[in-house]
């Protein structure tokens, strides 16, 4: 019996973290800012960075848990009229954190966030384009009422999508690897506390 009292209280205290990481993740996702050279609706923020932290304290679903948190208190907050960017939001942080999660767990240390930020990036920037070729810019198109040519569609992904999800991917890596350096001791202490 003491030990499913001290189980549930720990799950508990888990979903509250995730739930306070996603909330933080939220604030974050407000302070965002275009590149000069990008479609200005493409936009720079670091609301992956608390859920990275999740899947490296828990598991690669405590990552995807902060990021559907994050999407929809953005939803509830702001009664985004857009779903179709609040989806891609998603599956774009998804692309980038449960990679990152699965080497860490898998070999641990920083090489192991380092090549898993490499892969992050590059599967989220090709997932990403060939989401948008096929799925999310036709999906725009019909939403917003759009001519969306192949051409249009060609252009938007290999000048705005690729290039802008590579860049993303590179800053969050730059700002993460001295920041998980940094937090590193404090990340196995929470683990322990969990497992």
């Amino acid at each position: 019996m003491m030990r499913n009292t001290s189980k549930q209280s720990s799950n508990l205290l888990k979903l509250i973290i995730l739930a306070l990481l996603g909330t933080i993740s939220l604030l974050l996702f407000f302070l965002n800012f275009p590149l000069p050279f990008l479609p200005p609706y493409l936009k720079i923020d670091f609301s992956d960075v608390p859920a990275l932290m999740a899947s490296l304290i828990f598991s690669p679903l405590a990552g995807v848990i902060v990021v559907a948190v994050k999407n929809l208190l953005y939803i509830a907050v702001s009664g985004a009229g857009d779903p179709i960017g609040v989806a891609a939001n998603f599956l774009a942080g998804v692309m980038f954190v449960v990679p990152v999660s699965i080497l860490y767990h898998k070999y641990k240390g920083v090489k192991s966030i380092v090549s898993g930020l490499v892969t992050g990036t590059l599967i989220m920037a090709i997932g990403m384009s060939v989401l948008n070729y096929f799925i999310i810019l036709p999906a725009y198109g019909w939403f917003m009422g759009w001519e969306m040519t192949n051409q249009v569609i060609w252009v938007s992904v290999i000048a705005g999508v690729l290039p802008f999800n590579m860049i993303k991917g590179i800053i969050i890596a730059l700002l993460f690897v001295p920041l998980f350096i940094k937090m590193h001791s404090w990340i196995k202490q929470q683990q322990a506390k969990f497992i």
